[in-house]
């Protein structure tokens, strides 16, 4: 990648973040009991099944004492529950309750109708070549962050 194409993405990504709050500000999610960084811990439990917090952790690649803090959030609003780990019955997994599940969908269904309503003037397909894109950029940066030695660490907040 050219230098100028590498600077202008940069720069698109960083105004895409820069509007993450304000677009989550804009899910009409209800009050779901948890900030909205622990509710992200929603989906990979609902698709993985149960996990350590620290396998959740290296998933999310995020810091296994803010990942644990989040987590508590989601016990405490009936998202998620501990239960005992069948491998190791000193240690205990997260797994989703029923109201989790149901969490999970209201975000998703939000996320979704935000999209479709940003979206609504392009051709549905460069919505998909979009989206093609996009998956193999995201899947791209995971696995330089997973296997670059330089990467910063992970998040801690």
């Amino acid at each position: 990648m050219h230098e100028q194409e590498s600077t202008r993405l940069a720069d698109e990504i960083a105004r895409l973040v820069r509007m993450g709050a304000r677009f989550r500000g804009m899910l009409k999610t209800g009050d779901l009991g948890a900030e909205f960084s622990a509710l992200m811990l929603l989906p990979p439990l609902r698709a993985m099944g149960p996990m350590r917090v620290t396998d959740l952790a290296e998933h999310k690649q995020a810091d296994p004492s803010t990942v644990s803090r989040q987590a508590a959030q989601l016990v405490k609003a009936g998202l998620a529950r501990r239960e005992a780990d069948p491998a190791d019955g000193r240690a205990s997994r997260l797994a989703v309750t029923e109201s989790g599940v149901a969490a999970c969908e209201r975000i998703r269904e939000a996320r979704a109708a935000m999209l479709t309503r940003a979206l609504a003037d392009w051709p549905a397909d460069q919505i998909a070549a979009f989206t093609d894109l996009f998956e193999e950029f995201n899947d791209a940066v995971e696995a330089l962050l997973r296997t670059d030695p330089g990467a910063p660490p992970r998040e801690t907040a």
